[in-house]
């Protein structure tokens, strides 16, 4: 009888790991390194190198702002990719939140620029503003007011939009205790 073929997983390259030295890892993690860009980003938001926040906010604009004179075409999945990797990669509160707002007001900006209709567009800016909203609040006051503000400004920017963005704006606002003014 044949062996059975399992799909390799952490286990299985965690027990490889265990037989390398620290030159042998550090090679690994420099041809890990050189591989991608996203693991470039990765590495630099882990170890606090750099601009750490440029490189996902680059690419969350790109995907969420295209240029249309070029064709380029938006994509909301691959808007939220840095989002998840800079989670991943470091989880700090306070990054989140700037890159979460970041990508309401480039969506925002880019649906108000271009007149975009595309309810799965707006279904994803509201998920991500009820999360940035979310986020915002387990920040200390002083650091969460300024995050705060410019959701306010996406909140009130949905007011007149349609596609009940107003609403669940609104929804998300109060379910984070928050006053809505009139």
């Amino acid at each position: 009888m044949a062996a059975k073929k399992t799909t390799p997983s952490w286990s299985d390259v965690k027990t490889k790991l265990a037989d390398f030295d620290r030159t042998g890892l550090l090679g690994l993690v420099q041809d890990l390194y050189a591989a991608s860009k996203d693991n470039q980003n990765f590495l630099h938001a882990r170890f606090g190198v750099g601009d750490v926040l440029g490189p996902f906010k680059a690419t969350i604009e790109r995907w969420l702002w295209p240029d249309v004179y070029k064709n380029q075409d938006y994509s909301v999945a691959k808007a939220k990719k840095p989002i998840a990797d800079f989670k991943k990669a470091i989880g700090q509160p306070e990054g989140l939140a700037e890159l979460m707002v970041f990508y309401c007001e480039q969506a925002s900006g880019f649906s108000d620029d271009v007149g975009l209709d595309d309810v799965g567009y707006y279904d994803a800016l509201v998920r991500m503003f009820e999360q940035a909203v979310t986020t915002a609040m387990i920040l200390p006051e002083p650091q969460r007011e300024p995050f705060l503000d410019r959701l306010e400004d996406i909140r009130a920017w949905g007011q007149g939009m349609g596609w009940g963005l107003d609403e669940d704006f609104n929804a998300s606002w109060r379910k984070a205790g928050l006053e809505i003014e009139t």
